[in-house]
């Protein structure tokens, strides 16, 4: 614990004054931090008591390592990349499945039993077990993807990397996120939630605030709403439709398969939800 109060005093320090990063120990702080990140020892945020803390100097750490770490070229195979972060080693002894064409930076942790198929995870990111980043998905700097997650074709996950502090896109545990979805700008998707293709998840182009957390629905069907939250309750059920053919949202019965609400002419907006 002690080792690790050091590591992010002198990490905050050299972010507020980058001259000391001429200092060999404080060069290693930056080192250690980004080497604990890619173990999973440390993440960028983290869930307390229900709500989400972000560790702001673990974000100064990742920006700082861009600085003092040069450009190195690799082979792999018949391909030569020149960059600044190397691609994650040992996923055998991680447990970790990365199909041929996928991306994974050092820097980023994915738990054991997740898959990687061709898409990318950058650094700072967390993919959690059981969870599959499908073909050309992409989880971005720092963003936090829980459990048994399902990133499905397309997705894309902004990163987040300035101003530390600021909220990263974070997809909870157990949700279905459709194909060519966009998750940017500090969104929050919570828990078991489910979004039908092509959804857009970002705060408004005015500088509002982040949009509201995308919940799951307490009645028999787990929805996923931009504007409001259904109850369970018939007038719930009405808003949440509404919104849904607003920002078209799939909804997935208990058991049954991911369907797309009824336009609002089809009588999307009429009877009982579920």
């Amino acid at each position: 614990m002690n080792d690790l109060v050091e590591m992010e005093k002198r990490v905050a320090a050299a972010f507020a004054d980058r001259t000391k990063l001429a200092d060999a120990d404080v060069r290693g702080a930056v080192l250690k931090a980004v080497h604990a990140l890619d173990r999973g020892e440390i993440r960028v945020a983290e869930k307390k008591d229900g709500e989400w803390k972000v560790n702001a100097w673990v974000m100064q750490a990742v920006n700082l390592y861009f600085g003092i770490s040069g450009y190195e070229v690799h082979d792999y195979g018949p391909f030569e990349t020149r960059d600044k972060v190397p691609l994650k080693k040992n996923l055998e002894e991680m447990g970790v499945r990365v199909v041929p064409g996928a991306v994974v930076r050092y820097g980023s942790f994915v738990a054991p039993g997740a898959v990687v198929l061709p898409g990318f995870v950058n650094i700072g990111a967390r993919v959690g077990t059981g969870t599959m980043v499908d073909t050309w998905a992409t989880v971005g700097s720092c963003a936090q993807v829980g459990d048994n997650v399902h990133l499905a074709g397309g997705v894309g996950i902004g990163g987040v990397l300035e101003p530390p502090g600021a909220r990263p896109n974070i997809i909870e545990d157990g949700c279905f996120i459709g194909s060519r979805c966009i998750i940017v700008e500090g969104t929050l998707v919570e828990e078991d939630a489910v979004l039908g293709a092509n959804v857009v998840r970002a705060r408004s182009s005015s500088g509002a605030a982040p949009p509201p957390p995308t919940r799951r629905c307490r009645s028999t069907r787990r929805c996923a709403t931009s504007r409001s939250r259904c109850d369970g309750s018939r007038g719930g059920a009405r808003r949440a439709h509404r919104s849904a053919v607003r920002h078209p949202v799939a909804h997935r019965p208990r058991g049954g398969a991911l369907r797309r609400p009824r336009a609002a002419g089809a009588g999307a907006l009429r009877g009982r939800h579920g």
